[in-house]
């Protein structure tokens, strides 16, 4: 619990207090993507921890050519429903609005959107800021789902940026 000014209510803890309370203890994780609602979207990510956060970096193909995507944290580690939906909402431990890594209050699952090259192909490099890989803390995003999905997210739409179907998911897995 936070400490609080006497007599006011305790606040809820936000993505600063959590990028204070832990770090991360994994070296490196991966998330093999797969399709999901139909789609050809799949390919291989890696995960590494930085300062204030986790890089997520690597390659998804079958994505429209030029298309643009958002790519977030989910906060279950289960892409066995069809449509992706068994991940559940986006990672949010701190209970923040939506919103746009960099940029004020966001979600920990929030990063940046993704661009396809013209052969479909999106070369990722973002950031989750103030989540943590491996230890078990509250902001831990160890063994939750990385989500793709159809459309870009416009980082203001409540709950989720409006970002349409979930079109590729995978669970986020520590390497040894």
């Amino acid at each position: 619990m936070l400490a609080t000014a006497c007599g006011s209510a305790p606040s809820r803890p936000t993505s600063a207090d959590y990028r204070a309370a832990s770090v991360s203890t994994a070296q490196l994780a991966s998330a093999t993507v797969a399709p999901a609602s139909g789609s050809l979207v799949s390919g291989k990510l890696s995960l590494t921890p930085m300062t204030g956060g986790v890089r997520v970096s690597g390659e998804l193909g079958g994505l429209g050519r030029g298309s643009t995507h958002a790519i977030h944290i989910h906060e279950k580690g289960d892409c066995s429903a069809a449509d992706a939906s068994s991940a559940g909402a986006h990672f949010n431990p701190a209970a923040a609005t939506h919103g746009k890594v960099g940029g004020g209050a966001h979600h920990a699952g929030d990063m940046d959107n993704i661009v396809a090259s013209a052969d479909g192909v999106a070369r990722v490099d973002v950031h989750a800021e103030g989540v943590t890989l491996g230890g078990g803390a509250a902001n831990d995003i160890a063994g939750r789902a990385l989500v793709v999905h159809a459309a870009p997210d416009d980082y203001s739409s409540q709950p989720a940026g409006n970002a349409g179907a979930r079109v590729a998911c995978a669970v986020i897995t520590i390497q040894q």
